[in-house]
Parts: structure tokens; sequence; C-alpha cells
């Protein structure tokens, strides 16, 4: 049965300074500002929570669908998915607003100036689930990632309505959601997925304790960084999986998106809690080892045998029916 993974989908226009923008700026006429940096070079990359998941389900042999909206420059993207096994034939294509876009400035000192254009992704309201589960069948999960908060609640109230098993992953929008989004978002989800910070800030904005937030949701997965993950369950001992060590730490942008869909993968070929936290670290390693969210190849002999040099020969095992699409 389909993973539906709604969401963000974006491009990433990054850009570098060869100065510092501190000395183009003149503190006393900061109310008259008005500058421009002639950069040395642009990046455009690949992005949004949702494309990312999907991109490392396609990679892991899997078909995701792919919930989202975008604008019509998002044609290149969606060939580029689709070659990956995404499904984006329910993706929502606005007639008036081009597809996210995060343009990023960064100069010598790691300054950074930013702008993030959020377009087409506000319509992702207007998307209902049901005739996406009437095209590909009824779903085991729909992840309902960061995205526009009205669409964010629709899914979750859609899911509720119609009983479709979905995922909480709110992710950024916690920051700025209040406590009563929050609390519509996580309540009744069968998995959570939040890092230890945004574990905090669930608690403190829900006003519920971690106890009453595992009442709430069936499995609370929390990302430890180089700690590994926690997996907590109510009445049961938690489980702590290890990280899987990097061989050089390049970029984190996206490590999480890569975890979440090594996750949701090993759930889909029926494997528990534990192998999911460990294919998700897995797979969330070789994004913190690239520039760039998928950008990632996997090569099967090379990914069993990181597996098995961090999980040993059993967890190696038990992936390797599964990942015959992969090359060797």
């Amino acid at each position: 049965m389909p993973l539906l993974i709604a969401g963000s989908i974006a491009t990433d226009h990054l850009m570098t300074f060869a100065g510092k923008f501190t000395d183009s700026l003149v503190v006393d006429q900061l109310d008259k500002l008005s500058v421009s940096f002639l950069v040395d070079d642009l990046e455009v990359r690949r992005g949004g929570c949702a494309a990312n998941i999907c991109f490392g389900l396609g990679n892991l042999g899997l078909r995701p669908v792919l919930v989202g909206a975008v604008g019509e420059d998002f044609t290149e993207y969606r060939s580029w998915l689709e070659r990956h096994n995404v499904d984006c034939d329910s993706v929502h294509v606005s007639e008036t607003r081009h597809t996210a876009r995060f343009v990023c400035t960064n100069d010598a000192s790691m300054a950074q100036i930013a702008s993030f254009y959020p377009g087409a992704m506000s319509e992702s309201r207007e998307i209902e689930l049901k005739p996406i589960a009437d095209r590909v069948g009824e779903p085991d999960f729909v992840l309902i990632g960061p995205d526009d908060p009205q669409g964010m609640r629709r899914h979750t109230d859609e899911c509720r309505h119609r009983g479709y098993p979905f995922v909480a992953d709110p992710s950024q929008q916690l920051a700025f959601g209040d406590g009563d989004l929050i609390r519509h978002l996580v309540d009744g989800a069968e998995i959570l997925f939040s890092n230890e910070y945004e574990a905090s800030l669930i608690t403190q904005k829900t006003g519920w304790s971690r106890e009453e937030v595992l009442g709430r949701v069936g499995t609370w997965v929390v990302t430890l960084g180089a700690e590994g993950v926690r997996i907590d369950r109510m009445g049961e001992d938690s489980i702590t999986v290890a990280a899987v060590p990097e061989i050089e730490k390049v970029e984190p942008t996206g490590v999480g998106d890569a975890f979440r869909a090594g996750f949701l993968a090993a759930l889909s070929w029926g494997l528990g809690h534990e192998r999911a936290a460990q294919l998700g670290c897995l797979l969330a390693v070789y994004v913190v080892e690239q520039v760039g969210t998928q950008e990632y190849v996997l090569s099967r002999d090379a990914f069993l045998k990181r597996c098995e040099a961090t999980y040993g020969a059993d967890v190696a095992a038990d992936f390797e029916p599964h990942l015959v699409t992969l090359h060797p």
C-alpha cells in the first residue's frame, strides 16, 4: 500500500559573496538601505521537506506519492523526481504562483541574507486526499510535513475523518505555530517526528507533558543529532539507536528528511521500530556528506557494508532482501 508524503516542495538558490556585508553598510544610514552585491557563484538545489523524503523513499525502491503545491516552473523538478521513482501525478499546479523558493547569499564571514517565497505552497490547502487514495489505494501512512498551516490542518482533519493513519512531522512550523495548531497536528498521530529542540517546543507550546504527548500519539521518534535517535512509546522502555559515523561532515540540510525516508521505508517492509531507526540513520549520513538534499547516490554493496560496520551483520541481513533495486 502507498505512502502519501504531504509537505513543502521548493528550490534553493544559494549564492556566495566573497567580501563581508558589513563593509557595505553604513550604520547611521540603515533606514535608507539600498545595496547590491556581486556574487561569485550560484547553486540551484532541489529541496522542500516532502520532496526530499520522497526522493529518499524512491532511492530505496518504494514509490511514494508526493502531495503538495507547485508552480508551472516545476517541470524539470518533476522529471527529476519521476526518474527517482516518485509519483508526482497528484501534485497541485498553481495557475498564478511560482514554486516556493529560498534565495540566500552568504558572505565570507558566513553572515547570511535570505528570503523565502512560499508561492504556490499556500495552495496546498486546496488539496483533498481522498481522490489521491482512490487513485493509488488506501495509504499505509500519510506523512503531514511542514507546509501551509491551513493545508496541514486540512490534511490532518481528513486523515482523522477517513481513518487514514497519519504521521505528524510539523518540524519548521513549530517555531511559528501556536499551541492550538500544534495540538491539532499532533493529537492522534501514529508517529510523531521531532528533534530534541522541537520536542521541547511541542511540550512548551501545547502545555502537555512528555507523558501526555505519548498518551496522544502511537510512537514519538526524537532525533538526537550525533547521538542518534530515541524512540518512545507509552508504557515501554525507550529504544536508542546510535548514529552512523560520518566520513566527512559537509552540510546538514535535509538530514532529517532522509532519516524519515529510511524510517518509513523500513516500516513499509514490515520491519520494527529499531530497524526503522537504523535504516533512517544510515540513509541520513549520506546527506550530511554532500552539499544538497538530493545529491546522494546509493550502492547496495557499500550501503550494506556500512550498515554492517555500524549495526552488525544481522541488521544488514534484514535490509538486504529489500534493496534489490539498488545497483551493486
